[in-house]
């Protein structure tokens, strides 16, 4: 099985900058994709940004040109790179890897159980 970890949140001033990362660990036999979501109080989840095994990157509209995903395959890491955070930024931050744990099994969808990130005006 893959377990997924998620590092790094906390309290930051609005203006500010955090970094997530996210481990898979356990067995790992190939990542296809790499996504941060976010899920704040009374909404619903949200996709923040994915990586792909290829390299192409994509992003929410209310994050584009402030945050950056990116991934470290040797180390089975992804990281979401946070600058210039707003109040609405805060939220439960979920990583998700689409992976496969062995060559035979189909891949599925792992996730953390969350890192909070709270920005404060």
């Amino acid at each position: 099985q893959v377990q997924v970890v998620e590092y790094g949140g906390g309290l930051v001033q609005s203006g500010g900058s955090l970094r997530l990362s996210c481990v898979a660990s356990g067995s790992v036999f190939r990542i296809y994709d790499m996504s941060w979501y976010r899920q704040a109080p009374r909404k619903e989840r949200e996709l923040v940004a994915t990586m792909t095994g290829a390299g192409s990157t994509t992003y929410a509209d209310s994050v584009k040109g402030r945050f950056t995903i990116s991934g470290d395959s040797a180390k089975n890491s992804v990281y979401l790179q946070m600058n210039r955070v707003k109040p609405d930024d805060t939220a439960v931050y979920y990583c998700n890897f689409y992976a496969s744990p062995d060559a035979r099994t189909t891949p599925a969808y792992y996730w953390g159980r969350g890192t909070q990130v709270t920005v404060s005006s």
